[in-house]
Parts: structure tokens; sequence; C-alpha cells
């Protein structure tokens, strides 16, 4: 079964009121993530993934740049890249109306959905993110797209694949924002990989915890046996595609420059299990996958109920800290 282990890399700052006051402070969190403990940002996440010999897929939002300067986002593609791990191109569209340079006509306020924008102001937004990452350095253009917050429609995947882009990654079923059944009203099953319009779509995974509800596979959301758990569980269930999110800031405690003990622990303990089972759970890029199954139906991975217990328990703990 084939993982991709993805990493939505982005920058934000305290408030849209002060962007440049903040900036500086916000940049150093959100991609080093210094702290007394050393970097628990990107050079972590991209130390821990080299020492286990594990691929990563990180998803990078470049649209701040077009109001700080691309010379930031090179700075992130030169991480990413020097670590040999494979970027693709992430889009929080909230940075449209900060840009020097219009991105786009008649941008009236600020919209946190990509949905929110027409077919050809998205075709627009992603081509202006992909000539960003061009212009930072990124060797090997994206062939694949996730949007910000998960928000997708038919525009959405017209847009991508009208941008030259193979694959999208931007349905999430446990999103709000991402309603795969007013996508594709005639797909049964949203969790599973499936073409649409000649565009290879990839869902963000999901599983079904210990008290029967269900979560995606997210780093920062989930315990490590929950994760560990459910990938098991989609190898018995003969998946061929397992897709995790992380973020570049996730091992930091919310609002503070300090790393954050348990969910660092979760992704070393998954780092850990990935490298230790490579032969029936390998990571994968986009680049080393060109074709997938047709969708079956297939049921949802299960875990356990003290995975999910577990869980709780860290949560409760991290309030305390």
């Amino acid at each position: 079964m084939n993982v991709f282990f993805t990493f939505d890399v982005e920058v934000w700052c305290n408030s849209w009121n002060h962007l440049d006051q903040d900036f500086p402070a916000s940049f150093d969190r959100y991609v080093f993530g210094r702290s007394s403990k050393g970097e628990y940002a990107l050079p972590k996440i991209l130390n821990t993934l080299g020492k286990y010999d594990l691929k990563g897929v990180f998803f990078v939002e470049p649209l701040f740049a077009a109001h700080f300067g691309v010379e930031y986002l090179a700075t992130i593609v030169e991480l990413i890249q020097n670590a040999g791990q494979e970027i693709q191109l992430h889009l929080h569209p909230e940075w449209a109306d900060e840009a020097h340079n219009a991105l786009l006509e008649n941008v009236t306020g600020k919209c946190q959905y990509l949905t929110q924008y027409s077919f050809e102001e998205q075709r627009i937004l992603i081509q202006h993110g992909l000539q960003l990452l061009q212009e930072a350095g990124c060797d090997l253009l994206p062939t694949a797209f996730r949007a910000g917050s998960f928000s997708c429609n038919n525009d959405t995947f017209s847009a991508v694949a009208m941008n030259g882009l193979r694959f999208d990654s931007s349905i999430n079923p446990q999103m709000e924002a991402s309603q795969p059944g007013k996508i594709t009203p005639m797909y049964a099953n949203p969790y599973e990989v499936f073409t649409h319009n000649g565009l290879t779509l990839i869902p963000m995974s999901s599983f079904c915890d210990g008290y029967g509800r269900h979560r995606h596979a997210q780093i920062g959301a989930c315990s490590a046996q929950e994760i560990t758990q459910a990938l098991e569980d989609a190898v018995r269930k003969q998946w061929h595609t397992f897709v995790l999110l992380a973020h570049n800031f996730e091992l930091m405690v919310p609002k503070r420059s300090a790393r954050d003990f348990f969910v660092e622990h979760r992704f070393n303990h998954i780092c850990r299990f990935l490298n230790a089972n490579r032969s029936i759970t390998p990571t994968v890029n986009f680049a080393d996958v060109s074709t997938f199954p047709e969708p079956c139906n297939m049921p949802l991975p299960v875990v356990g109920t003290m995975a999910t217990t577990k869980r709780y328990i860290e949560q409760a703990l991290r309030r305390l800290f």
C-alpha cells in the first residue's frame, strides 16, 4: 500500500492588520520553529524524514510571497529541495487581496475558500502559484495540487487540469468545505482514488475511530496508535493508497514558539513505524506513481478503542502544558 506522507507548508501572521510588523517573527516560527529546545518546524521534519529514509510530499503555499517577496518562498523551496523531498502546490486564497501587484481584477475583500472564486479566477490563482514557485527556484514544476482548507468544487478540478497538473488531493470527506458528494454525485465512495475529467483525485484518508466516528489521518489530530492501526487495517483491507497529513508547524505548541512534545512523539513513532514496515507501507512521491486501481468501495480502516482513548488523554494533557 502506497503512503503519501503529505505536509501542507504555510506561513501565517497574527492578524491581517499588522502583516509587515508580524511577518519576521511569524516566518521564523512557521518555517524554522526555533525554540529553546531547537528547531521544530521544517528543519526538524525534514531531518526526521531523512533519518528514517522516508519520502514526504510538501504542498507549499506560495501566494504569501506576492506580498512579502519571493526570496522568502525561495528559502522554503531550498530547504525542501536540499533534503531531497518533493514539492507540490498548495493554495490559500486568503492571500490574494494582499498582493502588491493585483493577482485578480476586482478583488474586493478576503475570501477564505477557493470555491468562493469563479473557474477563471481559480485558474488564474493556480497559475500565479505555479509561477511563484518557479521564480523561487523550484526545480520541477508541481504535478499535484491541494486547495487550502480542502475547499474544492468542479471548477477547482477544471482549473487544476487547465494548468497542466495531473493530480489533485483537495478532497477531505471530514471537512465541511470539502463536499465530494456535491462534486461527484454519481460516485458512492469519496475515500478512494478516482478519476474526474482526466484528473486523478486522491482524497485525504480517513478511518473509523474506536468510538465509531470518522476521522481524517492527521498527525496533530490523532494518536500515533490510531494512525498506525489505521495503516495496518488499510493493508489488511487491501487499500492501494493512504494519505497522511501534517503541517510544517505541527510540532509546535499552537501560538507559541515551543515544541509540542506529544505531537513530536507521534511524528517520531509514525516515522519509525513506516521505516520498519516499508515493505508493505512504502512512502511515495507523486513522481513514483502513474496508475491507480479503479475504486471498489473499500471499507474504511478501523482502529481500537484504546488507541482513540489515548488521543483523548493526550489532548487533555496537552492543555496543561
